[in-house]
């Protein structure tokens, strides 16, 4: 997020691109053949890009990732991010520049989500400076981020109905909650703050509260003090299974401004779904690398 909190920026790297439509058609038996590199724009002029590639188009090695034009790469500390992508429908044009995201520390906290390890959330950075300088007016500006993955072995609506996370600054650091249902009926109610030196520990979460439904209808909920109800600042994806926004909840009496996701598993089930996604998600299986 920018440093006025009026633009915000994510990335996903994906190796078996989860919410693809082209990768559950065909069966997900292939991962390496449905990679992407998912770059969305957040405020004014924001745009969304994620274009289902083919194995022609991956290229990794220690330090770096790539997938067709756009890359991944560590230099100097930073990850550094170089986008050269198209938007989808409605607004089809060129998104092309460079993020860079620094961390201030790098934790070795691993969480998992299901009990037979299924599911594994690695929050690398929670705590980063972020400079974008992408080719848009208005998108060249400085802020506060995060790094983080996540690895699974089997599908994300195989083992969950509805999850919601978020990272908030708070008190010197970061706070993450991660709640989730998941299909057996069980549920997952976790909260770290992670410090600026990369120290990480496990705090009581504070209650859980819901806040108005996306456009979409899709159900919000974060943690907040008691008493306090979360609200949306600034919208950024929503779509019928999915929303992410900019949310300002308050903690320990703070008030904070972080990256909230909600997750309907069940929508995503759903055999509609698929073809919406299609169209906002294109397929490009071949690829060629210059020489």
């Amino acid at each position: 997020m920018s440093d006025d909190g009026t633009r915000a920026v994510s990335v996903i790297a994906f190796i078996g691109s989860v919410f693809s439509p082209w990768y559950r058609w065909s069966g997900r038996r292939d991962p390496e053949n449905h990679v992407c590199i998912n770059v969305a724009t957040y405020g004014p002029g924001g745009r969304f890009t994620m274009t289902d590639r083919g194995r022609q188009a991956l290229r990794t090695s220690r330090d770096s990732f790539r997938v067709g034009p756009s890359a991944l790469h560590w230099q100097d500390g930073a990850l550094v991010i170089d986008v050269n992508e198209i938007s989808s429908l409605p607004l089809v044009s060129r998104v092309r520049g460079q993020i860079r995201v620094t961390p201030v520390a790098m934790s070795s906290v691993e969480m998992l989500l299901t009990p037979d390890e299924s599911h594994l959330w690695r929050p690398f950075a929670p705590n980063a400076d972020i400079e974008v300088e992408l080719e848009a007016p208005g998108w060249q500006w400085s802020g506060h981020g995060y790094f983080d993955a996540n690895f699974g072995t089997r599908a994300l609506e195989e083992d969950f109905a509805y999850w919601t996370w978020g990272r908030f600054p708070a008190a010197g650091g970061a706070t993450c909650f991660y709640d989730a249902t998941r299909l057996d009926g069980s549920t997952l109610a976790q909260a770290i703050h992670f410090d600026h030196d990369g120290g990480a520990h496990m705090v009581e979460p504070h209650p859980k509260t819901e806040f108005r439904r996306s456009l979409w209808a899709v159900k919000r909920e974060t943690r907040a003090d008691p008493g306090y109800r979360p609200r949306q600042v600034l919208g950024m994806l929503d779509a019928p299974f999915y929303c992410r926004s900019a949310v300002r909840t308050q903690l320990d009496g703070e008030e904070t401004v972080g990256v909230h996701e909600a997750l309907d598993l069940t929508r995503f089930r759903t055999r509609w779904i698929k073809p919406m996604l299609a169209v906002r998600v294109p397929r490009r299986a071949g690829w060629r690398f210059p020489d």
